[in-house]
């Protein structure tokens, strides 16, 4: 126990330490940009003198180092800081983050829930017209980015058909005014990570399913349900759990270029400004949220996998 413990840790640090370097190296991304925030924010027409002051004002004079330092002291306390423009950090990530959140879990739900039915249905049925309907298939969702799904999917829903909504109107909430807004945003990033994950599931499921312990009880007679429950699944879950855990990485990177298709109020178009601003907090700030709750997932899968591994000693 204590040596799983020791291990969970050390995978913790490291992954706390991979999320730091990700951030080092945003902020030096963002500083090797042409330009900075205060030309960006100021305009082409200001003076040096003007742009002179407001990289002082804003500390863009300072070494990099320093400014990351800085930065990261403020965010171990949960205060981000203010943009380049004088807003507060924390506020802007308030007011776009559960939308985002919102957006990708509900892609989510939709990915596990229909590759688990579909890759159980392929692994029952490996040649049978699931097989042959789902292999061509499940390869070609995998090839094709999210962005180019979305537009096919606003031109045949949106502009043929004319049966959902091609952008995103928010009410007095914030969240989009109907649900049948989310359709479509939902759909761009769920369709790809599905087709991934059913190739997942029905190949962690068939690898389980050929092990000795399966096939004895099979041979005792044993219902083709409560092997698949008991002597299947269990075996096959930590692979399937990862593989889930892994999606909600892609699907937030996702879900920053879907929102700006479809103009939904989420942190897509917090990131396009922030870029376009040069503003290097703001960018840190996405990037750790969004990192910080890839990272609590993927520590959640590796919790299942370890507690799979401790009921099959």
């Amino acid at each position: 126990m204590v040596v799983e413990l020791i291990g969970f840790a050390a995978v913790v640090a490291r992954r706390i330490g991979l999320l730091i370097t990700l951030l080092a190296v945003v902020f030096v991304v963002v500083d090797l940009l042409p330009g900075n925030a205060a030309r960006a924010v100021l305009g082409r027409d200001a003076s040096a003198e003007r742009v002179a002051a407001a990289e002082h004002e804003l500390g863009l004079d300072r070494p990099l180092p320093a400014r990351f330092w800085d930065w990261f002291r403020g965010a171990v306390t949960g205060d981000f800081g203010t943009t380049a423009r004088g807003q507060s950090v924390n506020d802007l990530l308030a007011d776009t983050f559960p939308q985002t959140l919102l957006l990708a879990s509900i892609a989510l739900l939709v990915t596990v829930t229909v590759a688990l039915l579909l890759g159980l249905w392929w692994a029952a049925r490996p040649t049978g017209i699931a097989a042959r309907a789902l292999r061509p298939g499940s390869a070609f969702v995998i090839a094709v980015p999210e962005f180019v799904t979305a537009t096919l999917l606003v031109l045949v829903f949106s502009l043929w058909l004319d049966w959902l909504p091609a952008v995103t109107f928010t009410g007095r909430s914030g969240y989009p005014a109907g649900a049948e807004m989310l359709i479509l945003p939902v759909l761009a990033l769920a369709i790809p990570q599905t087709g991934w994950n059913l190739r997942v599931v029905r190949g962690a499921v068939t690898d389980a399913a050929s092990a000795p312990h399966v096939e004895n009880a099979v041979l005792n007679g044993l219902p083709e349900r409560t092997v698949l429950l008991r002597h299947v699944l269990p075996f096959a879950l930590p692979t399937i759990a990862i593989s889930f855990a892994t999606s909600v990485g892609t699907l937030f990177g996702g879900a920053l270029v879907v929102e700006t298709i479809f103009n939904y109020p989420g942190m897509g178009a917090l990131v396009a400004g922030s870029v376009s601003d040069r503003d290097t907090a703001l960018v840190a700030a996405v990037v750790a949220v969004t990192g910080a709750t890839i990272m609590g997932i993927l520590l959640v899968a590796d919790a299942i996998r370890a507690w799979s591994n401790r009921g099959r000693r």
